[in-house]
């Protein structure tokens, strides 16, 4: 019997934008499409057809972009797409759901990953939770997580510093992962930060006669961008009859928590993927998690046992993450496959398992764990 284990075999995307700046033009189908073009160009050979498009975007404008990105990529009439939303989990709710395919033998070869125009988000705020339960905005929500596990203004300001100081060393390597849109052709965000400026930001999210004092602050927060991310996904037998070096999704889960702490949601979803593989957090060579906010990753790493300022710092975003590239909802999920794939696969050093998170307003989390397989 064929093995249908879902494989990734490519992984592309854009360079990430910041907000109103240099991909502020393009929508989120034309954000999508070329990379959904070049993976297709660079990983498929005569005969091979793409059965399914499935894309994530969280604050898109309606209809189907999924279908659109594909039709506007060159790819068949014939292929199907479907658009998925789970906020800023939507990219890698997409992948998840097109290794559901693929495991269940319904679909071969599928492109999935996430897109977002933030530069074009419909103008709103989006409800994540019913009001009497508690629904906050994203940012009193991290401070409030960052007042729950005890998350010091200090430690996000040096991970914030960290982001940027990996993501800037890791340029050439992240170079790789990017295909040229409207003429970016590096993330635009990534700086120098110092902790002296950092300690002068007021906080972003509270008033300044708080008490506590808010720690949340835009210099240790994500910014908001554009950008689109892309994976294909092919069963076990497919890569192995090619030889191809790829990244086997071992697990993947979503879960919900306390919507009113909704940036805990990793926790548990990385926690059920590791049972479901027998596996420990030890044996993760690399973890991405989604850096919305400093608080928020931190948060969940001291709540995993991780420390990701110490010990641990080589193997929680080790290229850095959203804090430093921009955090373009829909596509963040994606873009942390493709940065495990250039970890695991491009450049790697022997690791090989690693795991991708993120947390999704309304309370949720997802995550998935995927171990490098060669050719």
């Amino acid at each position: 019997m064929r093995d249908c284990t879902p494989v990734i075999v490519a992984a592309r995307r854009t360079a990430i934008g910041t907000a109103g700046r240099a991909l502020a033009a393009l929508s989120v189908d034309e954000l999508l499409a070329p990379v959904l073009r070049e993976i297709a160009r660079e990983s498929l050979g005569p005969g091979d057809h793409v059965d399914q498009v499935v894309a994530g975007i969280a604050r898109g404008p309606g209809g189907n972009p999924a279908r659109v990105a594909a039709l506007a990529a060159g790819l068949d009439p014939n292929v199907a797409a479907i658009t998925v939303d789970l906020q800023c989990g939507s990219g890698l709710a997409a992948i998840c759901l097109a290794a559901d395919m693929v495991a269940a033998g319904s679909a071969t070869i599928v492109l999935a990953g996430g897109a977002e125009s933030a530069s074009n988000a419909p103008v709103g705020r989006a409800r994540f939770a019913p009001s009497e339960i508690g629904d906050p905005d994203m940012g009193p929500a991290a401070e409030d997580l960052a007042r729950h596990f005890g998350v010091s203004r200090k430690r996000q300001d040096e991970y914030a510093i960290r982001s940027h100081e990996r993501a800037l060393a890791s340029r050439e390597l992240i170079a790789s992962e990017i295909i040229p849109v409207a003429g970016l052709t590096e993330d635009q965000r990534p700086r120098h930060l110092k902790a002296e400026v950092l300690a002068r930001m007021p906080a972003a999210f509270v008033s300044d006669d708080t008490s506590p004092p808010g720690t949340v602050t835009a210099g240790n927060s994500c910014g908001i961008s554009d950008g689109a991310a892309a994976v294909m996904i092919v069963p076990e037998w497919w890569r192995a009859e090619r030889r191809m070096t790829g990244l086997a999704m071992r697990s993947w889960a979503t879960v919900g928590v306390d919507p009113r702490l909704p940036g805990i949601g990793p926790v548990p979803a990385i926690t059920r993927i590791l049972a479901a593989t027998s596996l420990t957090l030890d044996e993760l060579d690399v973890l991405e998690i989604t850096e919305a906010f400093a608080a928020q990753v931190l948060s969940v790493t001291d709540a995993l046992g991780l420390d990701a300022l110490g010990s641990d710092a080589g193997r929680v975003c080790p290229f850095g993450g959203a804090i430093a590239i921009g955090h373009p909802w829909g596509a963040s999920g994606a873009v942390l496959m493709v940065r495990l794939f250039t970890l695991l696969v491009r450049h790697s050093d022997g690791r090989r398992v690693g795991a991708a998170a993120c947390a999704v307003g309304g309370g949720q989390g997802i995550a998935a764990l995927v171990e490098r397989t060669d050719g």
